[in-house]
C-alpha cells in the first residue's frame, strides 16, 4: 500500500479537499464518525466504507440501503443478518472472517445476540455516503419493485 507523502492534503490534516489522483491511506485514528472512505474523508465519488460496532444484545431496525449494494466483512463477534425470503424470516449467523452481500433495496436487519461481546463489521456501499431507509417490517423484494425503484 501507499503511505502519505508530502503531495496534497492527508485525511485528518485539516485540509478541505483531498487530492483524488493518488492512493489515500486512512488510519484507524482518522475515522470521521464511522466513515473511513467517503466523499468527506477522501473525496470518494461512488464508494462509502466504514466500521460499525453493534453492542451486545442489540438489533438494528428493519431497513434497506436504497439503490446501493452493501458488502459486509465480520471483524469480530457473531452478528446475525436477518431478511425475509417471502415465506419466513431467514437468519444468517456469522463468524469473524465471513463476508455478506446485501443487494439494493433488500430489507434486512443486523442483530448481535451475544450478551458480552460487541459485533464489529466493516461495511462498504456503492454510494459515497451511508443510506439507511427504515421499513416497518421485513418483506421479500420482488424483481419488479427493484426495477421500478431504480427508474425513479
Amino acid at each position: 500500500m501507499t503511505a502519505h507523502t508530502g503531495a496534497g492534503p492527508t485525511p485528518g490534516s485539516g485540509d478541505h479537499a483531498p487530492v483524488n489522483n493518488r492512493v489515500h491511506h486512512v488510519g484507524s485514528d482518522e475515522l470521521d464518525g464511522y466513515a473511513a472512505i467517503s466523499g468527506g474523508t477522501v473525496g470518494s465519488r461512488k464508494l462509502w466504507m466504514g466500521l460499525v460496532e453493534n453492542p451486545p444484545l442489540s438489533s438494528t431496525d428493519n431497513h434497506h440501503h436504497g439503490d446501493s449494494e452493501a458488502g459486509i466483512y465480520v471483524v469480530s463477534g457473531h452478528p446475525v443478518f436477518v431478511y425475509h425470503d417471502g415465506t419466513q424470516e431467514v437468519r444468517l449467523a456469522a463468524d469473524p472472517g465471513d463476508f455478506f452481500l446485501v443487494p439494493p433495496f433488500v430489507p434486512h436487519r443486523e442483530e448481535n445476540p451475544d450478551p458480552n461481546e460487541p459485533a464489529v463489521v466493516v461495511i462498504a456501499r456503492t454510494t459515497q455516503e451511508p443510506i439507511k431507509v427504515s421499513v416497518p417490517t421485513l418483506y421479500r423484494l420482488e424483481e419488479t419493485e427493484t426495477q421500478s425503484s431504480r427508474s425513479m
